[in-house]
């Protein structure tokens, strides 16, 4: 494994502000499952947390129980129709508020490049929800690619948290989404946008394998990769279905101890701003 060309861009993991993009073009390494546990962690935690699902495949949605209704989404105030805070739902979970996505957020590879300021639609649309004060912790869930809906989410955020299969084909992309960073900065559209972590995902204790990845990630990223790995867990792919996160599903299951421990390891790097 090679990453030396990704290692300069995570010198830095402290991050602005409270915006964090949940974000890795490789679809199946834990990127939903990550924005939905850490959300309702951090919740129950007792922190005040917005969840915005800007998948058109609303698992995110899904995943928190909410029903996918059409018209319900960011996609009109992305286009410049109304105003995001009106958007913000309920879920069953104290503390923890939801932008639902759903299929009309498809439209927007087409739509909001023909709009002023294209991947700024997020971040513009983003801007009552920071001035209301309502949330302690805002994570946008962003679409498996590298298309204008996670670009938007990268151009509003102040961290990017990166979910990393412990597998090798999901190392290559680091190196994409660094390219993509470096970018966004030295164009102006988002010249603070700092990595705040690697989160490793799908770790399998029974394989050297996911062991060798892991010490290769830690060795070159250092402290950039949080201390909790997340185990593959049969009750964490379940958890989904019955729109519950795994605090919720199975309290004292692997899964949920491990996303405890990494909301934790967000709220002390958040605090330590």
């Amino acid at each position: 494994m090679k990453l030396e060309r990704v290692r300069d861009s995570f010198l830095i993991w402290r991050v602005p502000g409270n915006v964090i993009a949940v974000a890795n073009q490789k679809g199946g390494v834990g990127k939903t499952t990550t924005a939905v546990n850490l959300a309702a962690c951090v919740a129950a935690a007792g922190r005040r947390v917005l969840l915005f699902d800007l998948d058109p495949q609303a698992n995110a949605t899904s995943g928190l129980g909410v029903e996918k209704l059409e018209g319900a989404s960011a996609y009109r105030v992305l286009l410049g129709e109304g105003n995001l805070l009106d958007k913000i739902r309920p879920t069953a979970f104290e503390r923890l508020e939801l932008i639902p996505a759903e299929v009309d957020l498809c439209g927007a590879d087409v739509e909001l490049p023909r709009t002023e300021n294209p991947l700024l639609r997020v971040a513009t649309a983003l801007q009552p929800v920071r001035e209301s004060g309502r949330f302690d912790l805002v994570l946008m869930d962003c679409p498996p690619s590298l298309g204008v809906l996670t670009l938007n989410a990268l151009a509003a955020a102040d961290g990017l948290l990166v979910p990393l299969q412990c597998e090798y084909y999901a190392l290559e992309g680091l190196t994409m989404l660094h390219r993509v960073l470096g970018q966004l900065r030295e164009a102006g559209i988002n010249p603070t946008l700092e990595v705040f972590g690697v989160v490793m995902t799908m770790f399998d204790a029974r394989t050297k394998l996911s062991h060798e990845v892991v010490n290769e990630v830690r060795a070159q990223l250092g402290e950039r990769v949080f201390q909790t790995v997340i185990p593959r867990s049969t009750r964490l792919a379940e958890a989904p279905s019955f729109g519950k996160p795994i605090i919720h599903y199975d309290p004292y299951s692997a899964g949920a101890a491990a996303y405890e421990v990494l909301a934790q390891e967000v709220l002390a790097r958040l605090n330590s701003r």
